[in-house]
């Protein structure tokens, strides 16, 4: 399982022009599961996710997590992380879960960061949807578990 988080002072995702999550101070989180990723690995990567320290303290260090900084977080699907693209000029896609369980382990990511307490707001999983974001430092990260 794959998360690429970015530190954002806004961020919304919209579906046929109407915005169906949206978050202030935070994190995006685009989640791509892969064929072998189970709940596990889903808790696994919601505590690193959540747990990382990437928000500024009163020293202007990284020092703080999400919920420290008072921060929501915004869960977008993006299969294409799940791509390889180690051959020619095409990405494959073969290491991507079955959409039915990949969305069963996106809902489940989304639930394990509800359960914390935090503000989760997600995307739709499998639409079109246009993502919006002003990435705050720019500050991005790249996650796997």
């Amino acid at each position: 399982m794959i998360a690429l988080i970015q530190r954002v002072t806004r961020a919304d995702v919209a579906v046929d022009g109407q915005v169906v999550g949206d978050i202030g101070n935070g994190l995006l989180v685009l989640l791509g599961v892969e064929k072998e990723d189970d709940e596990q690995k889903a808790r696994r990567l919601c505590e690193k996710v959540l747990g990382y320290r990437i928000f500024s303290d009163e020293n202007d260090k990284m020092n703080l997590n999400v919920q420290q900084a008072g921060g929501g977080v915004l869960v977008v699907s993006q299969f294409t992380l799940a791509a390889d693209t180690n051959k020619g000029m095409r990405p494959s896609f073969s290491g991507g879960a079955a959409p039915d369980k990949a969305e069963k382990l996106y809902e489940y990511f989304a639930e394990q960061c509800r359960a914390t307490g935090i503000s989760t707001q997600t995307g739709r999983f499998a639409a079109d949807m246009k993502v919006s974001l002003l990435n705050d430092g720019p500050v991005t990260f790249w996650l796997q578990v």
